[in-house]
């Protein structure tokens, strides 16, 4: 076997396809192979598959996988084919490189692999290659994987908004809490999300009407969504949200206490924190400063008391500890807790589904947080269609189809 027939057993060629010469460089750290047909040679049409004469040639160059430590591209002659059966003249596929990239399939894979685990731009520097050639190939794979997506089988549903930027700007992550996978992510935070995840839906094999139970947080627009688009699901309001609603009145209640009562001042962590993940010594303060008849005090046994729901056994004892829950909140005399009271109350229902669903959105929180961190490290991405597909390869469980 010479030189040329080693390379082209390397990169997998086929008739009518060769290796013609193979060009070395040591002082540029290169290595170009250049690869031809064999005269006379037909290519199949682009577009109906009949075997066509070359019509004429355009030389192209792609960037391979490195020779050692040596910088390799690949040199070719694609013939362009006149096809008289569908009367087009298109140029021919190459079988190492799909049409427009610049680089070789294999080369695409390993940007692939890279952009799993490090920032676009760090991937872009190791190669020697502009960031926006790494982003046209994660998009390409990325698209063409989601596209492939099956849906029909996503019933459990659970929805948060992460923000892409500074300025409010968000995008919707939508998740199969069953299968622990994104399905589907777009710009925004609006009622209009849930209608173009409902089109997803039935464009991957799905229904609207398939989605039995999801979970979110109290967002209005996320709320009428639901209600036009999805109309059997049942919304099971994120327990993570409702905490949370709580304890920023807590906070709130503390905020307008620590300027009468310095005290509470450097407290804001021991009010906000379950006890069992307090400290012995963080304890006993707590412990100190509920014996002073603090408002703080009183909203922070509310807030204790309220995680209780979540532990009762069916919705029948659930909804009798939030009806005694909520008369002792709105008789607080503590205005943000009463108002954080009523907006439990006027999400009554939605809360209540917890017990028939036990669905939550951590699982979004976690992604989120992954999310958030791929975002941070890489400084920002420049946009909302980045961070979408980034999200898709972090959370969505593709099927990338890479070569090997």
């Amino acid at each position: 076997m010479n030189q040329q027939e080693l390379f082209a057993a390397a990169l997998g060629l086929e008739s009518p396809w060769k290796v013609e010469k193979i060009l070395f460089s040591a002082a540029e750290k290169r290595l170009d192979i250049h690869i031809d047909f064999t005269r006379g040679s037909q290519f199949p049409c682009p577009v109906c598959g009949i075997p066509c004469n070359a019509y004429d040639t355009t030389e192209d160059e792609w960037r391979h996988l490195n020779f050692f430590q040596h910088a390799a591209y690949l040199h070719a002659r694609v013939p362009r084919v006149d096809c008289g059966d569908c009367h087009t003249i298109r140029k021919v596929s190459v079988p190492w490189a799909r049409p427009g990239s610049g680089f070789t399939l294999l080369y695409e894979a390993l940007v692939m692999a890279l952009a799993q685990e490090m920032p676009i731009r760090a991937v872009a520097d190791l190669i020697g290659e502009h960031d926006t050639k790494v982003w046209r190939v994660l998009h390409h794979y990325v698209r063409k994987a989601v596209a492939k997506r099956n849906l029909a089988d996503v019933k459990t549903v659970g929805v948060d908004e992460t923000a892409s930027r500074r300025g409010h700007r968000y995008v919707s992550l939508f998740f199969d809490l069953d299968e622990k996978r994104l399905v589907f992510a777009t710009t925004g935070k609006d009622a209009t999300t849930v209608d173009r995840f409902a089109k997803d839906l039935q464009e991957h094999g799905g229904t609207p009407a398939q989605v039995k139970r999801i979970a979110c947080d109290m967002s209005a627009a996320f709320i009428k969504g639901i209600n036009d688009h999805l109309p059997k699901a049942e919304i099971t309001f994120d327990r993570f949200h409702l905490t949370k609603i709580v304890n920023e009145a807590v906070d709130q209640v503390r905020r307008e206490e620590i300027v009468t009562n310095t005290i509470l001042k450097k407290t804001r962590f021991l009010w906000l924190t379950n006890p069992k993940n307090l400290t012995r010594a963080q304890r006993a303060r707590i412990f100190n400063l509920s014996c002073q008849g603090l408002k703080t005090a009183r909203a922070y046994q509310i807030r204790l008391s309220f995680q209780d729901f979540f532990e009762k056994p069916d919705r029948a004892a659930g909804e009798a500890f939030l009806k005694q829950w909520y008369f002792w909140a709105t008789h607080s005399r503590l205005t943000p807790i009463i108002k954080a009271a009523q907006t439990i109350k006027a999400h009554w229902g939605g809360i209540l589904n917890w017990f028939s669903s036990r669905i939550t959105t951590g699982l979004l929180e976690g992604f989120n947080s992954l999310i958030q961190a791929a975002k941070a490290r890489a400084r920002g991405y420049r946009s909302d269609e980045n961070l979408i597909a980034m999200s898709y390869l972090i959370a969505g469980r593709l099927n990338l189809g890479l070569p090997t």
